[in-house]
């Protein structure tokens, strides 16, 4: 019997095994060390405990105790301020909001065109090609800083980071042109804790 997400004494995740949002979130609760419950959920067959957890029954969702969180954006923010060490959001207002504005253009640019790839068929293609594009013209922001827009790593490294993490086995090829943010990727690929945050089939999208 699954035990019920309310009833547990750590944080319980629903999460898709291979899926960018969930392993965004992921990818937090792993920057932060935190100790939680992960629920592999196939999107197609929810578990019961989802659907009367959350009434879009939509992946990642987070449960703690009572509280119930699905919008991956406020789960991260959440998470940010729920365990603050190592904080992932720089402090100045005008930093943040730059940040929190690159993850809306990506969510809303990138996103779609991933999803469409993984569809397959003829639009594919078209896919990649845009999908490339919309990356080499963002080159400038991996430029700035050691992480995306920022000195320190931050919650939009933790959506940036999947992404390029998936290009090869989308079949998206940067070429010389995109090194930097192939690069970027790596820095951030062996840093501590980023394999905890993946699961066995976004291991084997390439190797780490």
């Amino acid at each position: 019997m699954v035990q019920n997400a309310r009833s547990r004494t750590v944080l319980a995740l629903y999460s898709a095994a291979d899926d960018i949002q969930c392993h965004r979130v992921r990818l937090v609760l792993a920057a932060k060390g935190v100790t939680y419950d992960l629920i592999v959920v196939d999107p197609a067959k929810p578990q019961q405990d989802l659907l009367d957890l959350n009434p879009y029954h939509s992946l990642p969702t987070l449960v703690d105790r009572e509280l119930t969180l699905y919008d991956t954006s406020v789960v991260c923010e959440y998470l940010d301020e729920r365990y603050p060490h190592p904080p992932l959001m720089p402090i100045d207002p005008l930093s943040r909001a730059r940040l929190r504005l690159a993850a809306v253009r990506i969510e809303r640019d990138w996103l779609p065109e991933i999803e469409h790839i993984k569809a397959g068929g003829r639009p594919a293609d078209a896919a990649r090609k845009r999908l490339r594009e919309q990356l080499l013209t963002a080159l400038p922001l991996f430029k700035v800083s050691k992480f995306f827009l920022n000195p320190e790593m931050s919650l939009a490294d933790c959506l940036v980071t999947p992404v390029v993490w998936r290009l090869p086995s989308l079949g998206v090829d940067l070429g010389r042109e995109g090194k930097p943010i192939m690069d970027y990727g790596e820095r951030l690929f062996h840093s501590q804790g980023y394999a905890r945050s993946l699961t066995p089939e976004e291991k084997a999208l390439r190797a780490l």
